[in-house]
């Protein structure tokens, strides 16, 4: 069988890395959709996800959204060094989830899906929080942070990869079920 090629709905240099360990015929672009930003943790990252892919054309589209939450409370992105400090410290000493919403169309079939795993931050000082952020400047990063960086967070549990902003493990298990 002659499998087409995946349109990855994401220009995130993250994802484009992680999507390899998927496959090599891919290529990435851009969705055009609106997000959501109300309603529970699990149904905004579901519903962003199947926006981003319906946004896109094609017969084999791969889309995700991940987000961070604290207590079912959604951090966004760090959009600038105040937004990214309060996230930071709200995270900081706690375990929060991360939760990435995947939608994946294959020919006719629409599949959603979503996968979460936990974090724990380390118990880091103002002074740290300050020296993260100017450092390593996560501002494109949900809950202003990147794992891969290894500076804020202490242990987790769960998938790496969905922490990092696509849940590999779960992709693989559905498109064997798809495409096989």
């Amino acid at each position: 069988m002659n499998t087409p090629t995946l349109i990855l709905a994401s220009t995130s240099p993250r994802r484009r890395e992680l999507v390899k360990l998927i496959t090599d015929n891919f290529v990435s672009v851009s969705p055009t959709s609106n997000e959501i930003s109300e309603g529970d943790p699990i149904t905004i990252a579901t519903t962003n996800a199947s926006l981003k892919g319906k946004s896109i054309e094609g017969d084999f589209v791969l889309a995700c959204d991940t987000i961070v939450c604290l207590d079912n409370y959604v951090l966004g992105k760090g959009i600038d060094y105040d937004n990214a400090f309060k996230s930071l410290q709200l995270l900081n000493n706690k375990t929060h989830s991360v939760i990435s919403g995947v939608y994946i169309r294959y020919h006719d079939k629409e599949y959603v899906f979503y996968d979460e795993s936990f974090v724990k931050f380390k118990n880091l000082s103002k002074d740290e929080i300050d020296y993260y952020i100017k450092n390593y400047k996560p501002y494109d990063k949900a809950g202003s942070y990147g794992i891969q960086d290894n500076f804020v967070v202490e242990s987790y549990k769960g998938s790496l990869n969905n922490i990092i902003g696509l849940p590999t493990e779960k992709i693989i298990e559905c498109l064997k079920e798809i495409i096989c």
